[in-house]
């Protein structure tokens, strides 16, 4: 069975880049990274590709006299490397039409948070602040609104009394690492199945 590529965006250290790397490289998950983009030149997460043997591509936003031909060039990238799955992994902006039209519930983000609760940047920190007693991160589909898409996996994280913001934050990049490459790989079986704002995985 032919492995899904995939085209990760990232904008800093790319810790969840690597967790679906390493997924792949296990052979526990029917995918590869086809390509790695982003718009910092210095992302950790564009070392980690090439260390790995990716292709590593930096776009800068400044280049470009808007968000949409911004976007037309990493489009350009995720087509010359054959890209069917797009993952975001600390990727900084929003998803714009661009890329939300040529890949129609195929572009993929990590939350550190149990949405809908505490989108937007830091939810770990929020949720925090607010004083949860469960956190924890979603994987989902991504639509044109922030943190808002189809939901297709969650993992649940317990806030103690003596935690820090980046206690718990740590806490829940564990199970990031996990659940992300998860969901890739349910994706690439083919066992996800979306119903208006519903995933339901097949068996």
């Amino acid at each position: 069975m032919e492995k899904l590529r995939l085209g990760v965006l990232a904008s800093g250290r790319g810790s969840n880049l690597q967790s679906i790397m390493d997924a792949a490289a296990a052979g526990k998950i029917n995918a590869e990274v086809a390509v790695v983009i982003s718009d910092q030149e210095g992302a950790f997460a564009l070392e980690r590709a090439r260390k790995a043997g990716i292709p590593a591509v930096y776009v800068d936003r400044r280049e470009f006299a808007s968000k949409t031909d911004y976007e037309k060039a990493i489009l350009e990238q995720l087509k010359k490397h054959g890209v069917a799955l797009v993952c975001l992994a600390g990727y900084m902006k929003l998803v714009g039409s661009v890329l939300l039209e040529a890949y129609p519930n195929r572009v993929m983000n990590i939350h550190p948070a149990l949405l809908p609760s505490f989108p937007g940047l830091h939810g770990q920190e929020q949720a925090w602040e607010y004083g949860v007693k469960f956190s924890g991160c979603t994987v989902h589909f991504v639509d044109d609104g922030m943190d808002t898409g189809p939901i297709i996996l969650q993992a649940v994280v317990p806030v103690y009394d003596n935690d820090t913001a980046d206690i718990l934050a740590a806490r829940i990049l564990e199970q990031e690492h996990k659940i992300y490459p998860e969901a890739v790989g349910l994706f690439a079986e083919g066992r996800l199945k979306l119903n208006g704002r519903k995933v339901t995985i097949v068996k």
